[in-house]
């Protein structure tokens, strides 16, 4: 089954409203007729959108977001009640009524009329000798108020209106608002404009503006721009109407600043063992963060050099920061001193045939090295942190004493080693130990032979003075450690 609705829609003659100024305007829904039995929603609205709406039974709610929202509602018979009005409440306002199946709409045009109007409708009246028409002229003097602002205006008969006219409502300032033009916190160098606003009509063109316990006047302009701040340009401005010095507004304004010095903040050339003392010094007007770096790598926190080494050499930076201003500082630290040699030793090669001698030498500038042999391939170390390792490969045929001598411009170091053949052959081993041993008989024999001798001495000259021969015995045990020296340093010699 198939069931149909029908709905009805009327619009009724529009009716007139005439409210007071300033006062609440009641707008009658279908002239205050009696509300439908079947009552379903009652609806104002006009041409910009919905005011509010009332379904049966339930209050009326607000929809109206605009100038309306806290100004209207509905009174008990459905009319229209709208607060404080003035001249622009004038338009027309409809009430829709849906009632059943019939929605009826019912149209009301509200003028607003003021208690400083008074129109007067002067007896000219002029009539044409040849139509009979006349025609009668009216004057309306109007006292406007600040809120008449872009009011239209219009006159005619009961049946006839004319074009919309408005009028220019001139008022005084009431308020006046001082405004700072900053992309950001203000700097130092940075330049400051003051921009002042008032509320008159027409509005000022000429103002007074405060600067550092000084009066700017300024005309034609409502702007003033103060070039090139210091942090003394901190404190209050002000900016007022010139013909009301009362009229003012005024602005607490801050000048961020930041101040930063490094000492030493130059190339420093210092010897090792020596200190240094840092200076850093900072004055701002806001919170400070402070970052080091050397050599483009971060420090954990400000350096101290009390006794310095060869890894203090570098570059140094400081960064410090206060929100977008930034100050930056560097030093170069050299720490130079006379090469010295901390490590020289030898290794016999894999091979068995050769020996690597390394000398590992400290010092600034970096230090050359020198060997007093020449080798089958040298090799050195990158220099870091003033240290640098250099080795030698050398097939010793004898053995030798080595030395290697490093230098700089500021000195040298030197240091010497021993060292021995690396393989030998048989007929070599048997020369060497009969060599060995031949000398050590040689050596004995010449020792006991000098021996006799002294001994048969003394005691040629112990019969001739008539002394024992005891006198003699501290001299023998002279002559005995000479002799063990002597043995003990060929021995020292022979070297296998």
């Amino acid at each position: 089954m198939t069931m149909c609705f029908y709905i009805s829609l009327s619009v009724s003659a529009m009716d007139t409203v005439i409210g007071l100024y300033g006062e609440t305007v009641e707008v009658p829904c279908n002239n205050g007729a009696p509300k439908p039995k079947d009552l379903f929603i009652t609806k104002w609205k006009y041409d910009n959108g919905d005011l509010l709406t009332q379904l049966k039974d339930q209050d009326a709610s607000v929809i109206a977001t605009n100038q309306y929202k806290d100004r209207v509602s509905m009174a008990e018979n459905s009319s229209l009640l709208i607060a404080a009005a003035s001249l622009k409440d004038e338009k027309i306002f409809t009430c829709m009524v849906v009632a059943g199946a019939d929605i009826s709409e019912y149209p009301v045009k509200l003028l607003i009329h003021s208690g400083y109007i008074r129109a007067i409708l002067h007896s000219k009246v002029k009539v044409d000798e040849v139509t009979g028409l006349t025609t009668t002229s009216s004057t309306l003097q109007y006292t406007a108020e600040k809120g008449d602002t872009d009011a239209l205006f219009t006159c005619g008969t009961l049946n006839a209106l004319s074009s919309p006219v408005s009028f220019t409502v001139t008022y005084p300032t009431e308020r006046v608002s001082l405004h700072v033009i900053s992309k950001g916190p203000l700097m130092e160098g940075d330049n400051v404009t003051l921009k002042c606003k008032a509320d008159g009509n027409p509005l000022p063109t000429s103002f007074n503006f405060h600067i550092q316990r000084k009066v700017v006047k300024v005309e034609n302009s409502d702007s003033y721009t103060v070039t090139d701040v210091t942090r003394d340009s901190t404190g209050e401005y002000k900016c007022s109407i010139i013909d009301n010095a009362k009229m003012e507004d005024s602005k607490n304004i801050t000048i961020n600043y930041l101040d930063m010095s490094l000492s030493p903040s130059e190339k420093v050339m210092k010897s090792a063992g020596e200190s240094l003392a840092l200076n850093l010094q900072t004055d701002a007007s806001g919170e400070l963060r402070v970052s080091w770096t050397k050599d483009n790598g971060k420090l954990d926190k400000m350096p101290k050099f009390d006794k310095l080494t060869y890894s203090d050499s570098g570059k140094y930076e400081v960064v410090v920061t206060m929100g977008a201003l930034i100050k930056k500082a560097s030093f170069e630290l050299v720490v130079e001193g006379i090469p010295v040699i901390r490590r020289l030793a030898k290794q016999r090669g894999e091979d068995g045939q050769h020996k690597v001698l390394t000398c590992e030498a400290e010092g600034s500038p970096k230090p050359t090295v020198a060997w007093s042999v020449n080798g089958t391939s040298a090799d050195e170390s990158p220099y870091v942190n003033g240290k640098i390792s250099y080795k030698l490969t050398i097939v010793p045929t004898v053995n030798l004493t080595v030395v290697c001598t490093v230098s700089n411009e500021l000195g040298q170091d030197t240091r010497a080693i021993n060292v021995s053949t690396c393989k030998y052959n048989d007929s070599d081993t048997t020369k060497l130990v009969v060599g060995v041993i031949v000398g050590l008989l040689l050596a004995t024999v010449v020792v006991g032979l000098a021996y006799w001798l002294y001994m048969k001495k003394s005691k040629q000259g112990s019969w001739k003075t008539g002394e024992k021969e005891d006198g003699s015995t501290e001299e023998s045990k002279k002559l005995e450690e000479k002799i063990e020296e002597k043995l003990e340093e060929n021995s020292q010699k022979v070297e296998v």
